[in-house]
């Protein structure tokens, strides 16, 4: 579309950097196997690769625990690589996006271990969220609050002279303490922090956990919650972090540093992404897309849905009715590092009912997992979101069909939700396996530069079935699926992103045209007529399957659990 900035339609490959591809043989993904394989990822036909973080780190939680937002972890590489990465990546027509992480730091960052060096009242203690304990000798802790990996939100210090002190907030674990935006240092050090990567040539960044960076200053307890919540949950019902407003001054300020640096660099196009979970709640998902805050925020209401036409329906009309209107960009997405893979959730058996959604990533559903129909389903699923107007972001393998690994051993587990809920619950580790790339096991299916490599995450017997190799000449792959979609969509791109839905769900189908063409996808477990007011002077484009369009009489037909392009 003339005069649109890249990013509004684009297709971003999300990079797991420490499983994506190992280039120095020691078992964990670095950026020189992912120099490696950037031809892989451009012969898909997106536009940009966003990688999760990779600056040095201790990797309590792999890279979301940040230690130096100026460097490059050390296991993953340097600098002089890294700008090898963007030299290349610019070559292939591909944008580059980093993940930055303005909630908290680690432990080890260095204004931390200062903090803690100086003392009760310190300027450097300003920087974060100390705070004295309740109790009589503070031994309680400062408020409430819940973190997101399980536990309570405050770890106590001990002072520089060996006594019992302060305590510090940390949302997620204590490894991540939170970083307090009201402070002029916070704010000068990440500006500093946007140039240094926007110089280097990153094109932007997706923002992590955006929707807990504010505070109320006075920490007040959280309400008592009503009824039963699981334990990674309780967090989210804290109304004086959760969506507390100050933050958005942040999101503002970051996005006058971007317009700067656009205007100093002409030509430059930046791009900022928010994770921000607001299923449900297009009001405030467009607090975040402003148009003087992020350009884009993640729409995850699809990625949170069963595998549920009338579902869909809601998820997506109401997020394009509230977006569109505002003339913002939709930013979908079906899998990525927190969620458990597509496959694997359509294939529960309880998928397709209402009452399996839970407004969490992770599916703790007990339910038995068929993989044949997760596979079926998550294909229709990618035409289903490659079809919308919108940006739309890829996490690496699911190109591939990889499903979640379930049964990963409790001693190789590596999630923080694992340890802090002390097993009860597994945590993400399942959707982090490392990718195969062959059929080659000596090699971790092709992961490894090493046949003597020991993968930082065990991959399961058979994994190599779904790799790069066994799908790359297959006409009917997952990934020969994936590559046709990409390539017909730039032409549906063109069309505009102006859809109309068709029905409302009811009949097991969610359909909409965009332009000349259709998208219709059944998510039911017949064969259905698709409504004939489509079919005219239509055609079939591409289906997800072989044999999802079919003909009868002057019937045209949609198979269960698929979908299809017409046009």
């Amino acid at each position: 579309m003339a005069n649109q900035p890249w990013w509004r339609n684009a297709v971003i490959y999300q990079v797991y950097v420490r499983s994506f591809a190992d280039g120095n043989g020691d078992g964990a993904g670095d950026l020189i196997g992912l120099l490696d394989h950037l031809d892989y990822i451009a012969s898909l036909g997106v536009d940009g690769v966003w990688l999760n973080p990779c600056y040095p780190s201790p990797q309590m939680d792999h890279g979301y625990d940040v230690s130096d937002y100026f460097d490059i972890e050390p296991a993953y590489g340097d600098l002089q690589i890294f700008d090898q990465l963007i030299a290349r990546a610019n070559k292939l027509g591909l944008r580059i996006l980093m993940d930055v992480v303005p909630n908290h730091c680690s432990d080890q960052h260095a204004w931390f271990t200062e903090a803690v060096a100086a003392g009760r009242g310190s300027k450097q203690r300003e920087r974060f969220w100390f705070r004295d304990g309740q109790g009589a000798d503070g031994e309680l802790p400062p408020n409430n609050w819940k973190a997101v990996f399980g536990g309570g939100a405050w770890s106590r210090i001990t002072e520089p002279d060996g006594t019992p002190g302060q305590w510090y907030l940390h949302t997620f674990t204590p490894w991540q303490p939170d970083i307090n935006w009201l402070n002029e240092d916070v704010v000068d050090y990440f500006d500093r922090m946007l140039r240094f990567w926007f110089d280097r040539g990153v094109d932007g960044f997706r923002v992590d956990a955006v929707t807990v960076v504010g505070k109320h200053p006075d920490l007040p307890d959280a309400p008592s919650i009503a009824g039963a919540v699981a334990e990674t949950d309780a967090w989210a019902f804290n109304p004086y972090t959760v969506f507390w407003p100050s933050a958005h001054d942040a999101w503002r300020h970051w996005r006058e540093v971007t317009n700067q640096y656009e205007r100093d660099h002409p030509g430059r196009e930046l791009v900022t992404v928010s994770e921000a979970y607001t299923p449900g709640k297009p009001d405030l998902l467009l607090r975040y897309v402003e148009p003087d805050q992020f350009h884009q925020s993640f729409t995850f209401d699809l990625l949170l849905s069963p595998w549920n036409a009338l579902s869909f329906h809601k998820a997506a009309a109401r997020s394009y009715q509230a977006l569109h209107d505002a003339g913002a960009t939709l930013t979908w997405a079906l899998n990525n590092h927190d969620a458990h893979r597509v496959v694997t959730r359509y294939g529960r058996a309880d998928a397709h009912l209402m009452s399996s959604w839970t407004g969490s990533n992770l599916v703790n559903s007990a339910a038995p997992v068929d993989l044949e129909l997760g596979q079926r389903r998550a294909r229709a699923a990618a035409l289903l979101i490659l079809g919308l107007p919108g940006a739309a972001y890829l996490y690496m393998g699911e190109e591939l069909g990889l499903p979640e690994v379930l049964d990963i051993p409790d001693a190789s587990r590596q999630d923080p939700i694992f340890a802090r809920t002390e097993g009860r619950e597994k945590g993400r580790d399942g959707c982090r396996v490392p990718m195969p790339w062959t059929t080659h096991s000596a090699s971790l299916n092709g992961f490894s530069t090493s046949p003597s490599a020991k993968a930082w995450m065990p991959q399961p017997d058979g994994w190599g079935a779904f790799s790069v190799e066994v799908q790359d000449y297959d006409c009917n792959s997952m990934l020969a699926l994936y590559r046709q979609a990409l390539s017909f969509r730039v032409d549906m791109v063109e069309q505009g992103e102006v859809i109309e839905f068709v029905g409302d769900g009811t009949d097991g189908l969610f359909s909409f045209t965009r332009g000349s063409y259709a998208v219709v996808v059944n998510t039911s477990a017949e064969d259905v007529e698709i409504p004939r007011e489509i079919m005219v002077g239509r055609k079939l484009i591409l289906g997800s399957l072989p044999e999802a369009f079919s003909q009868v009489d002057e019937s045209s037909l949609i198979a269960a659990n698929s979908a299809v392009w017409l046009g």
